[in-house]
């Protein structure tokens, strides 16, 4: 099993940062993928962005230039800073993990207004 803690998250104006952060806890191995999806309201939730444990990163073309994924192996700890958010990316904001199986965090709300 593995434990997903996530914090940040909060509402924020356009234009403004945020900066997520998930540790995970457990049955880890090394090979494994962190990332982030999202859930708007109405919509199916969408893989934001993910970085594997060597580094290989992978962003939706919604977030390339804005978000950045990245990691701490040491602390199994990753990290997602947003930068100018747009209202549009109001969504609940989910850890995920994979390695064996998929884990994922209880979530957290982000609101940006307009």
């Amino acid at each position: 099993q593995v434990q997903l803690v996530e914090s940040g998250g909060g509402m924020v104006q356009a234009g403004g940062s945020l900066r997520l952060s998930c540790a995970a806890s457990g049955s880890i191995g090394r090979i494994n993928v962190m990332g982030w999806y999202r859930t708007a309201p109405g919509q199916q939730r969408e893989l934001v962005a993910q970085i594997a444990y060597g580094g290989r990163m992978y962003y939706d073309g919604s977030v390339k230039g804005r978000f950045t994924i990245s990691r701490d192996n040491a602390n199994n700890t990753v990290y997602l800073q947003m930068n100018n958010l747009k209202p549009e990316d109001t969504a609940v904001y989910y850890c995920w993990w994979r390695g064996l199986s998929d884990y994922w965090g209880q979530g957290t709300q982000v609101t940006v207004s307009s």
